[in-house]
Protein backbone atom coordinates (compact mmCIF):
# COMPACT_ATOMS: atom_id res chain seq x y z
CA UNK A 1 0.00 0.00 0.00
CA UNK A 2 1.26 3.50 -0.86
CA UNK A 3 2.30 5.76 2.01
CA UNK A 4 2.23 9.48 2.69
CA UNK A 5 4.25 11.48 5.23
CA UNK A 6 2.68 14.74 6.43
CA UNK A 7 4.42 17.39 8.52
CA UNK A 8 2.24 20.23 9.78
CA UNK A 9 3.25 23.70 10.88
CA UNK A 10 1.09 26.27 12.64
CA UNK A 11 -2.40 26.46 14.08
CA UNK A 12 -5.28 24.06 14.73
CA UNK A 13 -6.73 24.95 11.33
CA UNK A 14 -3.60 23.59 9.69
CA UNK A 15 -3.86 20.43 11.78
CA UNK A 16 -7.43 20.05 10.55
CA UNK A 17 -6.37 20.70 6.95
CA UNK A 18 -3.65 18.05 7.20
CA UNK A 19 -6.20 15.55 8.46
CA UNK A 20 -8.48 16.32 5.52
CA UNK A 21 -5.60 15.90 3.07
CA UNK A 22 -4.87 12.56 4.71
CA UNK A 23 -8.56 11.62 4.25
CA UNK A 24 -8.43 12.61 0.57
CA UNK A 25 -5.35 10.48 -0.08
CA UNK A 26 -6.83 7.57 1.87
CA UNK A 27 -9.47 7.29 -0.85
CA UNK A 28 -6.58 6.70 -3.29
CA UNK A 29 -5.18 3.93 -1.09
CA UNK A 30 -2.54 5.92 0.80
CA UNK A 31 -1.88 5.34 4.49
CA UNK A 32 -0.10 7.86 6.67
CA UNK A 33 3.37 7.08 8.02
CA UNK A 34 5.58 8.89 10.52
CA UNK A 35 8.67 7.67 8.67
CA UNK A 36 9.42 9.86 5.62
CA UNK A 37 11.97 7.34 4.31
CA UNK A 38 9.17 4.94 3.33
CA UNK A 39 6.72 7.44 1.84
CA UNK A 40 5.91 7.94 -1.83
CA UNK A 41 4.50 11.37 -0.97
CA UNK A 42 6.26 13.84 1.34
CA UNK A 43 3.85 16.64 2.23
CA UNK A 44 4.59 19.85 4.14
CA UNK A 45 1.57 21.87 5.31
CA UNK A 46 2.85 25.37 5.98
CA UNK A 47 1.97 28.38 8.12
CA UNK A 48 2.84 31.97 7.21
CA UNK A 49 2.01 33.60 10.54
CA UNK A 50 5.28 33.13 12.40
CA UNK A 51 8.58 34.83 11.70
CA UNK A 52 10.93 33.33 9.11
CA UNK A 53 8.27 30.87 7.92
CA UNK A 54 9.79 30.75 4.43
CA UNK A 55 13.31 30.08 5.67
CA UNK A 56 12.11 27.25 7.86
CA UNK A 57 10.19 25.81 4.92
CA UNK A 58 13.18 25.81 2.57
CA UNK A 59 15.28 24.15 5.26
CA UNK A 60 12.67 21.41 5.62
CA UNK A 61 12.43 20.98 1.85
CA UNK A 62 16.19 20.45 1.77
CA UNK A 63 15.90 17.69 4.33
CA UNK A 64 13.12 15.96 2.40
CA UNK A 65 15.05 16.32 -0.84
CA UNK A 66 17.85 14.23 0.65
CA UNK A 67 15.29 11.50 1.31
CA UNK A 68 13.87 11.90 -2.19
CA UNK A 69 17.35 11.57 -3.72
CA UNK A 70 18.10 8.37 -1.81
CA UNK A 71 14.74 6.89 -2.82
CA UNK A 72 15.32 7.85 -6.46
CA UNK A 73 18.68 6.07 -6.44
CA UNK A 74 16.81 2.97 -5.27
CA UNK A 75 14.34 3.33 -8.12
CA UNK A 76 11.52 4.49 -5.87
CA UNK A 77 9.13 7.22 -6.97
CA UNK A 78 8.72 10.18 -4.61
CA UNK A 79 6.77 13.43 -4.78
CA UNK A 80 7.40 16.45 -2.56
CA UNK A 81 4.25 18.52 -2.03
CA UNK A 82 4.07 21.86 -0.25
CA UNK A 83 0.64 23.06 0.87
CA UNK A 84 -0.77 25.84 3.00
CA UNK A 85 -0.45 29.55 3.56
CA UNK A 86 3.19 30.00 2.54
CA UNK A 87 2.28 28.64 -0.88
CA UNK A 88 -0.57 31.14 -1.15
CA UNK A 89 1.82 33.98 -0.37
CA UNK A 90 5.00 32.78 -2.08
CA UNK A 91 4.10 29.88 -4.36
CA UNK A 92 6.08 31.04 -7.39
CA UNK A 93 9.13 31.76 -5.24
CA UNK A 94 8.94 28.26 -3.75
CA UNK A 95 9.01 26.62 -7.17
CA UNK A 96 11.77 28.96 -8.29
CA UNK A 97 14.05 28.31 -5.31
CA UNK A 98 13.19 24.73 -4.41
CA UNK A 99 13.49 22.56 -7.52
CA UNK A 100 12.76 19.46 -5.44
CA UNK A 101 9.14 20.55 -4.98
CA UNK A 102 6.80 18.85 -7.44
CA UNK A 103 3.40 20.27 -6.45
CA UNK A 104 2.50 23.40 -4.48
CA UNK A 105 -1.10 24.13 -3.41
CA UNK A 106 -2.70 26.92 -1.40
CA UNK A 107 -5.11 26.26 1.48
CA UNK A 108 -8.19 26.62 -0.73
CA UNK A 109 -6.97 24.09 -3.31
CA UNK A 110 -5.81 21.05 -1.37
CA UNK A 111 -8.97 19.15 -2.23
CA UNK A 112 -7.48 18.83 -5.73
CA UNK A 113 -4.30 17.10 -4.54
CA UNK A 114 -5.38 13.51 -5.35
CA UNK A 115 -6.26 14.62 -8.90
CA UNK A 116 -2.99 16.55 -9.27
CA UNK A 117 -0.97 13.57 -8.06
CA UNK A 118 -2.85 11.10 -10.27
CA UNK A 119 -2.15 13.17 -13.38
CA UNK A 120 1.28 14.47 -12.43
CA UNK A 121 3.81 14.25 -15.23
CA UNK A 122 7.35 15.47 -14.66
CA UNK A 123 7.78 16.12 -18.38
CA UNK A 124 4.97 18.67 -18.26
CA UNK A 125 6.54 20.55 -15.39
CA UNK A 126 5.75 21.16 -11.79
CA UNK A 127 2.33 22.33 -10.59
CA UNK A 128 1.24 25.44 -8.68
CA UNK A 129 -2.39 25.80 -7.55
CA UNK A 130 -2.78 28.95 -5.42
CA UNK A 131 -5.91 30.72 -6.63
CA UNK A 132 -9.16 31.29 -4.78
CA UNK A 133 -11.70 29.01 -6.51
CA UNK A 134 -15.38 29.91 -6.67
CA UNK A 135 -16.38 26.50 -5.33
CA UNK A 136 -15.84 25.39 -1.72
CA UNK A 137 -13.17 22.76 -1.15
CA UNK A 138 -15.44 21.17 1.47
CA UNK A 139 -17.81 20.11 -1.32
CA UNK A 140 -15.08 17.85 -2.75
CA UNK A 141 -13.53 16.33 0.36
CA UNK A 142 -14.50 12.84 1.57
CA UNK A 143 -16.22 12.35 4.90
CA UNK A 144 -13.79 12.57 7.77
CA UNK A 145 -13.23 10.12 10.61
CA UNK A 146 -12.12 10.89 14.15
CA UNK A 147 -8.68 9.55 15.04
CA UNK A 148 -9.09 10.26 18.77
CA UNK A 149 -11.80 11.28 21.22
CA UNK A 150 -11.04 14.95 20.55
CA UNK A 151 -11.58 16.17 16.98
CA UNK A 152 -11.30 19.42 15.04
CA UNK A 153 -14.08 20.67 12.77
CA UNK A 154 -13.60 23.73 10.56
CA UNK A 155 -16.78 25.81 10.33
CA UNK A 156 -15.36 29.11 9.03
CA UNK A 157 -12.31 30.25 7.10
CA UNK A 158 -10.73 33.50 6.06
CA UNK A 159 -10.87 36.98 7.51
CA UNK A 160 -12.39 40.34 6.60
CA UNK A 161 -10.82 42.32 9.45
CA UNK A 162 -7.45 43.14 7.85
CA UNK A 163 -5.43 43.68 11.01
CA UNK A 164 -2.41 45.69 9.89
CA UNK A 165 0.12 43.03 10.96
CA UNK A 166 -1.65 39.92 9.66
CA UNK A 167 -1.39 37.94 6.41
CA UNK A 168 -4.47 35.75 6.94
CA UNK A 169 -6.80 37.77 4.63
CA UNK A 170 -4.21 37.39 1.88
CA UNK A 171 -3.45 33.70 2.41
CA UNK A 172 -6.87 32.35 3.47
CA UNK A 173 -9.07 34.82 1.61
CA UNK A 174 -12.28 36.50 2.66
CA UNK A 175 -14.60 35.04 5.26
CA UNK A 176 -16.45 31.89 4.26
CA UNK A 177 -18.90 30.00 6.47
CA UNK A 178 -20.08 26.45 5.93
CA UNK A 179 -23.79 25.71 6.35
CA UNK A 180 -25.14 24.43 9.65
CA UNK A 181 -26.41 21.29 7.87
CA UNK A 182 -22.94 20.51 6.51
CA UNK A 183 -21.27 21.15 9.87
CA UNK A 184 -23.73 19.02 11.82
CA UNK A 185 -23.36 16.19 9.30
CA UNK A 186 -19.59 16.20 9.77
CA UNK A 187 -19.97 16.44 13.55
CA UNK A 188 -22.24 13.38 13.56
CA UNK A 189 -19.70 11.48 11.46
CA UNK A 190 -16.93 12.43 13.90
CA UNK A 191 -18.99 11.30 16.90
CA UNK A 192 -19.96 8.04 15.19
CA UNK A 193 -16.27 7.33 14.60
CA UNK A 194 -15.30 7.93 18.24
CA UNK A 195 -15.13 11.66 18.97
CA UNK A 196 -16.46 12.75 22.35
CA UNK A 197 -15.23 16.33 22.05
CA UNK A 198 -15.34 18.64 19.02
CA UNK A 199 -13.36 21.85 18.65
CA UNK A 200 -15.06 24.20 16.19
CA UNK A 201 -12.42 26.06 14.18
CA UNK A 202 -12.24 29.33 12.30
CA UNK A 203 -9.84 32.18 11.75
CA UNK A 204 -12.64 34.22 13.34
CA UNK A 205 -14.88 31.42 14.50
CA UNK A 206 -17.53 33.67 16.07
CA UNK A 207 -17.89 35.49 12.73
CA UNK A 208 -19.58 32.34 11.45
CA UNK A 209 -22.69 33.32 9.50
CA UNK A 210 -23.65 30.19 7.61
CA UNK A 211 -27.07 29.11 6.45
CA UNK A 212 -29.22 27.32 9.01
CA UNK A 213 -28.43 29.20 12.24
CA UNK A 214 -28.42 32.81 13.38
CA UNK A 215 -24.91 32.89 14.85
CA UNK A 216 -22.27 30.70 16.50
CA UNK A 217 -24.31 30.48 19.70
CA UNK A 218 -27.29 29.11 17.79
CA UNK A 219 -25.05 26.69 15.88
CA UNK A 220 -23.57 25.38 19.13
CA UNK A 221 -27.07 24.81 20.50
CA UNK A 222 -27.85 22.64 17.47
CA UNK A 223 -24.57 20.71 17.69
CA UNK A 224 -25.19 20.07 21.39
CA UNK A 225 -28.22 17.95 20.45
CA UNK A 226 -25.97 15.28 18.87
CA UNK A 227 -26.17 12.05 20.89
CA UNK A 228 -22.80 10.84 22.08
CA UNK A 229 -21.11 14.25 21.90
CA UNK A 230 -19.90 15.19 25.37
CA UNK A 231 -17.89 18.37 24.90
CA UNK A 232 -17.90 21.39 22.59
CA UNK A 233 -15.13 24.00 22.25
CA UNK A 234 -14.43 26.74 19.71
CA UNK A 235 -11.48 28.90 18.66
CA UNK A 236 -10.35 31.57 17.74
CA UNK A 237 -12.79 34.36 18.62
CA UNK A 238 -12.67 38.01 17.58
CA UNK A 239 -13.63 40.28 20.51
CA UNK A 240 -15.91 42.82 18.81
CA UNK A 241 -17.96 40.06 17.13
CA UNK A 242 -19.05 38.34 20.36
CA UNK A 243 -22.87 38.12 20.46
CA UNK A 244 -25.00 38.00 23.57
CA UNK A 245 -26.41 34.69 22.34
CA UNK A 246 -22.90 33.20 22.34
CA UNK A 247 -22.25 34.50 25.84
CA UNK A 248 -25.56 33.06 27.07
CA UNK A 249 -24.73 29.70 25.47
CA UNK A 250 -21.99 29.30 28.10
CA UNK A 251 -24.69 29.50 30.78
CA UNK A 252 -27.24 27.29 29.03
CA UNK A 253 -25.27 24.48 27.41
CA UNK A 254 -23.59 21.98 29.71
CA UNK A 255 -21.60 20.47 26.85
CA UNK A 256 -19.98 23.84 26.03
CA UNK A 257 -16.74 23.96 27.98
CA UNK A 258 -15.98 26.90 30.33
CA UNK A 259 -13.08 28.17 28.28
CA UNK A 260 -12.62 30.85 25.62
CA UNK A 261 -9.59 31.99 23.67
CA UNK A 262 -10.08 35.73 23.14
CA UNK A 263 -7.01 37.49 21.69
CA UNK A 264 -6.50 41.12 22.70
CA UNK A 265 -2.97 41.62 21.22
CA UNK A 266 -2.36 44.89 23.13
CA UNK A 267 -3.80 46.75 26.10
CA UNK A 268 -3.12 50.14 24.53
CA UNK A 269 -5.97 51.76 22.61
CA UNK A 270 -3.46 53.67 20.51
CA UNK A 271 -1.73 50.46 19.46
CA UNK A 272 -5.03 48.63 18.95
CA UNK A 273 -6.06 51.38 16.52
CA UNK A 274 -2.72 51.12 14.68
CA UNK A 275 -3.26 47.35 14.50
CA UNK A 276 -6.75 47.98 13.05
CA UNK A 277 -8.29 45.93 15.82
CA UNK A 278 -11.95 46.98 15.97
CA UNK A 279 -12.38 47.37 19.72
CA UNK A 280 -10.89 49.23 22.67
CA UNK A 281 -9.28 47.85 25.82
CA UNK A 282 -12.35 48.96 27.77
CA UNK A 283 -14.68 47.11 25.41
CA UNK A 284 -12.53 43.99 25.71
CA UNK A 285 -12.79 44.09 29.52
CA UNK A 286 -16.56 44.51 29.26
CA UNK A 287 -16.76 41.37 27.08
CA UNK A 288 -14.79 39.39 29.65
CA UNK A 289 -17.15 40.60 32.37
CA UNK A 290 -20.16 39.43 30.35
CA UNK A 291 -18.72 35.92 30.09
CA UNK A 292 -17.84 35.81 33.78
CA UNK A 293 -21.29 37.01 34.77
CA UNK A 294 -22.98 33.97 33.19
CA UNK A 295 -20.11 31.52 33.87
CA UNK A 296 -17.98 32.70 36.83
CA UNK A 297 -15.52 29.81 36.50
CA UNK A 298 -14.77 30.38 32.80
CA UNK A 299 -11.06 30.24 31.90
CA UNK A 300 -9.76 32.97 29.59
CA UNK A 301 -6.75 32.69 27.30
CA UNK A 302 -5.39 35.28 24.90
CA UNK A 303 -2.74 36.32 22.37
CA UNK A 304 -0.33 39.21 22.80
CA UNK A 305 2.04 40.98 20.43
CA UNK A 306 4.79 43.09 21.98
CA UNK A 307 6.92 45.62 20.18
CA UNK A 308 4.40 46.60 17.54
CA UNK A 309 5.70 49.60 15.53
CA UNK A 310 5.47 52.74 17.64
CA UNK A 311 4.79 50.89 20.91
CA UNK A 312 6.10 53.02 23.78
CA UNK A 313 6.88 52.06 27.35
CA UNK A 314 3.51 53.55 28.32
CA UNK A 315 1.70 51.45 25.70
CA UNK A 316 3.39 48.30 26.97
CA UNK A 317 2.51 49.12 30.59
CA UNK A 318 -1.15 49.38 29.51
CA UNK A 319 -0.85 45.82 28.21
CA UNK A 320 0.61 44.70 31.55
CA UNK A 321 -2.24 46.48 33.32
CA UNK A 322 -4.94 44.71 31.33
CA UNK A 323 -3.28 41.35 32.02
CA UNK A 324 -3.48 42.10 35.74
CA UNK A 325 -7.15 43.09 35.38
CA UNK A 326 -8.23 39.96 33.51
CA UNK A 327 -6.14 37.22 35.13
CA UNK A 328 -5.52 34.70 32.35
CA UNK A 329 -5.56 30.93 32.70
CA UNK A 330 -3.14 30.61 29.78
CA UNK A 331 -1.86 32.77 26.94
CA UNK A 332 0.41 33.03 23.92
CA UNK A 333 2.75 35.97 23.48
CA UNK A 334 5.13 36.93 20.70
CA UNK A 335 7.46 39.64 19.53
CA UNK A 336 6.13 41.58 16.57
CA UNK A 337 7.78 40.56 13.31
CA UNK A 338 7.01 42.23 9.97
CA UNK A 339 5.03 40.14 7.50
CA UNK A 340 5.76 41.13 3.89
CA UNK A 341 2.78 42.77 2.20
CA UNK A 342 1.10 43.96 5.39
CA UNK A 343 0.67 47.67 6.26
CA UNK A 344 2.52 47.30 9.57
CA UNK A 345 5.67 46.17 7.77
CA UNK A 346 5.89 49.63 6.20
CA UNK A 347 5.28 51.57 9.41
CA UNK A 348 7.93 53.81 10.87
CA UNK A 349 9.16 53.62 14.48
CA UNK A 350 9.94 49.92 14.41
CA UNK A 351 10.85 48.79 17.93
CA UNK A 352 14.36 47.40 18.46
CA UNK A 353 14.84 43.68 19.05
CA UNK A 354 16.43 44.35 22.44
CA UNK A 355 13.38 46.30 23.64
CA UNK A 356 10.97 43.69 22.23
CA UNK A 357 12.87 40.91 23.99
CA UNK A 358 12.88 42.73 27.33
CA UNK A 359 9.15 43.46 27.12
CA UNK A 360 8.30 39.91 26.08
CA UNK A 361 10.20 38.44 29.02
CA UNK A 362 8.37 40.72 31.45
CA UNK A 363 4.99 39.92 29.94
CA UNK A 364 5.61 36.18 29.85
CA UNK A 365 6.73 36.19 33.49
CA UNK A 366 3.42 37.79 34.50
CA UNK A 367 1.37 35.45 32.30
CA UNK A 368 3.20 32.40 33.63
CA UNK A 369 2.57 33.57 37.18
CA UNK A 370 -1.15 33.81 36.43
CA UNK A 371 -1.20 30.44 34.71
CA UNK A 372 0.57 28.83 37.66
CA UNK A 373 -2.00 30.34 40.01
CA UNK A 374 -4.84 28.99 37.84
CA UNK A 375 -3.32 25.49 37.83
CA UNK A 376 -2.68 25.56 41.59
CA UNK A 377 -6.31 26.53 42.22
CA UNK A 378 -7.31 23.09 40.90
CA UNK A 379 -5.48 21.13 43.62
CA UNK A 380 -7.95 19.18 45.74
CA UNK A 381 -10.74 19.40 43.20
CA UNK A 382 -12.28 16.50 41.33
CA UNK A 383 -12.84 17.25 37.64
CA UNK A 384 -13.83 15.35 34.50
CA UNK A 385 -10.83 14.90 32.20
CA UNK A 386 -10.89 13.61 28.64
CA UNK A 387 -7.84 11.33 28.34
CA UNK A 388 -6.57 11.52 24.77
CA UNK A 389 -2.95 10.33 24.72
CA UNK A 390 -0.41 8.10 26.40
CA UNK A 391 2.36 9.73 28.43
CA UNK A 392 6.06 8.96 28.32
CA UNK A 393 5.88 7.05 31.59
CA UNK A 394 4.43 3.54 31.66
CA UNK A 395 0.77 3.56 32.57
CA UNK A 396 0.45 7.35 32.27
CA UNK A 397 -2.44 8.92 30.39
CA UNK A 398 -2.78 12.59 29.51
CA UNK A 399 -5.86 14.70 28.86
CA UNK A 400 -7.59 18.03 29.36
CA UNK A 401 -9.86 19.45 32.02
CA UNK A 402 -12.92 21.49 31.00
CA UNK A 403 -10.67 24.56 31.44
CA UNK A 404 -8.18 23.32 28.81
CA UNK A 405 -5.58 22.45 31.43
CA UNK A 406 -3.28 19.49 30.87
CA UNK A 407 -3.67 16.70 33.42
CA UNK A 408 -1.85 13.38 33.73
CA UNK A 409 -2.74 10.29 35.70
CA UNK A 410 -1.57 6.72 36.18
CA UNK A 411 -4.45 4.72 34.80
CA UNK A 412 -5.25 1.57 32.82
CA UNK A 413 -5.02 1.93 29.04
CA UNK A 414 -8.71 1.08 28.55
CA UNK A 415 -9.50 4.56 29.88
CA UNK A 416 -7.79 6.17 26.88
CA UNK A 417 -10.28 8.31 24.91
CA UNK A 418 -12.68 8.31 27.84
CA UNK A 419 -13.88 11.07 30.18
CA UNK A 420 -12.83 10.13 33.70
CA UNK A 421 -13.18 11.82 37.09
CA UNK A 422 -9.75 12.76 38.40
CA UNK A 423 -8.77 14.23 41.74
CA UNK A 424 -6.04 16.83 41.30
CA UNK A 425 -3.19 16.22 43.73
CA UNK A 426 -0.42 18.54 42.55
CA UNK A 427 0.12 21.40 40.12
CA UNK A 428 2.91 23.08 38.22
CA UNK A 429 2.63 26.05 35.86
CA UNK A 430 1.91 23.75 32.92
CA UNK A 431 0.33 20.52 34.14
CA UNK A 432 -1.79 18.84 36.80
CA UNK A 433 -0.93 15.62 38.59
CA UNK A 434 -3.93 13.54 39.55
CA UNK A 435 -5.32 10.23 40.66
CA UNK A 436 -8.46 8.38 39.67
CA UNK A 437 -11.34 9.60 41.77
CA UNK A 438 -13.22 6.43 40.89
CA UNK A 439 -13.11 3.74 38.24
CA UNK A 440 -16.41 4.83 36.77
CA UNK A 441 -16.22 6.62 33.44
CA UNK A 442 -18.26 9.82 33.32
CA UNK A 443 -21.36 9.46 31.22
Amino acid sequence: MSKIFIKTFGCQMNIYDSARMRDAFAVMGYTETQNPDEAEILLLNTCHIREKASEKLFSEIGRLNEIKTIRTEKGLSTLIIVAGCVVQAEGEEILKRAHAVDIAVGPQNYHRLPELVAHYNRKNGRVLEAHFPAESKFDYLPQTKATSASAFLAIQEGCDNFCSYCVVPYTRGCEYSRSAKEIISEAIELVNSGAKEIMLLGQNVNCWHGEGATDLGDLIRQIAQIDGLERIRYTTSYPSKITENLVQAHADIEKLMPYIHLPIQSGSNRILKAMNRQYTAEEYIEIIQRFRKVRPDIAISSDFIVGFPGETDEDFEETMSIVRQVGYGSSYSFKYSPRPGTPAALMKNQVSEAVKTERLLRLQALLLEQQKKAYESMVGKTVPVLLTEKGKKDGQLIGYTPYMQTAHVKAPSNLLNQIVSLKITKASATSLSSELACATIEK
